[in-house]
């Protein structure tokens, strides 16, 4: 890892999995610890971009601006905490080649589990492109941080959990402030 660079935390999992709001609880506390670090996530990126195409070949695109993005904050020291689905191992290897400081936080959830939310209505619609109906997911093999999510826990559990990951990862000891 690159002292002279910020770290990416990129939290991945299926739509409606609870990755932005892990983002929003983790944010304060890995700006506390690593120093100054904004949150976005893909959601917020595809808006100010208004990119709404979702095809394999769009998300693989939109994965290498996202790239180029965190580049760009991560090069003048700023961390970055980013929430995407970013269930594709090939932008997932790009990312580890071209980001050096990146951590990795999966979170798994089942798409039965999905469905009966009630704010994730493409699980059970016609929607097209949807990662777990008709994109397969390609989850990590091995990620810095696992949590799995059967809305059975509240998010705070799951913060908790990611910080006790995190603090022992021997490649974060020379980032803490």
């Amino acid at each position: 890892m690159n002292k002279k660079l910020g770290i990416l935390f990129r939290i991945s999992g299926l739509p409606g999995s609870g990755k932005t709001e892990v983002a929003k609880l983790i944010h304060p506390k890995i700006n506390k610890i690593f120093g100054p670090t904004i949150m976005y996530s893909g959601d917020d990126l595809r808006k100010i971009t208004n990119n709404n195409s979702y095809t394999l070949k769009d998300r693989f695109n939109f994965g290498i601006q996202n790239i180029a993005l965190i580049k760009l904050i991560n090069a003048q020291k700023i961390n970055v905490i980013f929430a995407t689905v970013g269930l594709s191992s090939k932008i997932r290897k790009k990312l580890k080649k071209e980001i050096p400081n990146y951590i990795e936080i999966t979170i798994k959830s089942e798409v039965s589990d999905l469905k009966k939310r009630k704010d994730r209505k493409f699980y059970n619609d016609n929607s097209k492109h949807v990662w777990g109906r008709d994109i397969k997911v390609e989850y990590p093999k091995k990620s810095d941080v696992v949590l799995i999510n059967d809305f059975k826990k509240n998010l705070n559990h799951m913060k908790n959990n990611i910080f006790n990951d995190l603090t022992k990862l021997k490649k974060l000891k020379n980032f803490i402030i």
